[in-house]
């Protein structure tokens, strides 16, 4: 489903105002929930990478940073997700050559790229699997792991976690703040501003990014007492990186997630200016006839298909004309980039959360 529009207007709507009997209701059950739950605590250490809102903030590439700074500190680390979008339940390692998104979910795909991955429903299950060495899949359960990074885990009470981020798109900040069905927050913003560490603004790709965006990260400086540190989307580098060309080629630009105009500025600021922007809803399912709009709208145009790493993840293994998006759309890796001085409070807080759980375990 695509976000309401009116989710990130100043004011609440009529439509919000509306739903508001139900959005307080969300909000209760959310923090009974909670307060019912006695969360499992796991033998190692647990970073917990979520955001205040529904749909995308750069939780992904935040989570494969923290990762690239905890294993950079001598731990082993894995990825434990919920396998959004997928249909098995886990504890099951994701395997990238041989399993497909709509078994696991587009995002698990990108972190086991990188490192051992495992997808369970059950967070809870998923960290005493990774702790026996246990659960399904091609791939087999790594021999050690130090610390597990939770992706998207911040609404979940069922594990305890040591060291909580939450990342906020630094643009639409939390919308009209208000929970949802009302607004995009996925509980009350106190309520979840109290289960975390720490706050990254995710100031996006223009080089101009923080122009505009000082009102919000403000309020959190003024209502939240931990650390809020900001990041910038740069290019990454892989085997389709595309930056090197953009400029000098026609692109047709596609994306299904959370915010693509991210995707597409980021595009710009590349200098890119696709002669074609198609834009479809978060963790969009791609059928044969939209493989066959965006075939017929690369030749037309004499264009190179180009998209995001998680959209051409879920092409993967595909037949027919999804199977021909696939080889011909290039992806453009991303990642976060730190000024030195919070990518150093980062690095602090995570030698913090990890050397406290060592010394308990020892």
């Amino acid at each position: 489903m695509r976000e309401p529009t009116w989710w990130y207007e100043t004011s609440p709507g009529t439509a919000s105002r509306l739903l508001g009997p139900a959005a307080a209701l969300w909000g209760a059950l959310t923090r009974r929930r909670f307060a019912r739950t006695a969360p499992y605590r796991a033998p190692f250490p647990v970073i917990c990478i979520g955001n205040f809102t529904a749909g995308g903030a750069g939780k992904t590439p935040l989570a494969l940073a923290v990762a690239e700074l905890v294993d950079g500190l001598g731990p082993a680390s894995a990825f434990l997700s919920r396998g959004y979008g997928g249909r098995i339940t886990g504890p099951h390692w994701v395997d990238p050559d041989r399993d497909r998104a709509e078994d696991v979910g587009d995002e698990p795909l990108l972190l086991a790229a990188s490192r051992p991955t495992l997808i369970c429903r059950d967070r809870a299950a998923g960290a005493r699997a990774i702790a026996a060495g246990a659960g399904t899949g091609s791939r087999p359960a790594p021999t050690a792991v130090d610390v597990i990074i939770m992706d998207d885990g911040l609404q979940n009470p069922g594990l305890a976690k040591d060291l909580t981020f939450a990342i906020v798109d630094g643009a639409r900040g939390v919308g009209n703040g208000r929970v949802i069905p009302a607004g995009p927050l996925r509980a009350p913003l106190d309520f979840q501003l109290d289960l975390v560490d720490a706050v990254v603004i995710n100031r996006g790709s223009a080089p101009d990014a923080a122009a505009g965006q000082s009102d919000f990260a403000a309020r959190l400086r003024h209502d939240f007492e931990g650390p809020v540190l900001e990041a910038r989307i740069v290019p990454g580098v892989g085997p389709n990186a595309v930056h090197e060309w953009l400029a000098a080629a026609p692109v047709v630009a596609f994306a299904g997630i959370g915010v693509p105009d991210r995707f597409f500025a980021t595009l710009g600021t590349l200098g890119a200016d696709p002669v074609a922007r198609v834009a479809f809803p978060d963790h969009h399912v791609f059928t044969q006839a939209d493989a066959r709009r965006l075939l017929e709208l690369a030749r037309a145009h004499g264009a190179t298909l180009v998209t995001t790493e998680k959209d051409r993840a879920r092409l993967a293994g595909a037949a027919g004309a999804l199977a021909e998006l696939h080889a011909q759309a290039k992806a453009l890796p991303i990642r976060l980039a730190f000024e030195a001085r919070d990518e150093g409070r980062l690095i602090a807080l995570i030698e913090g959360a990890v050397g406290r759980r060592g010394q308990k375990a020892r």
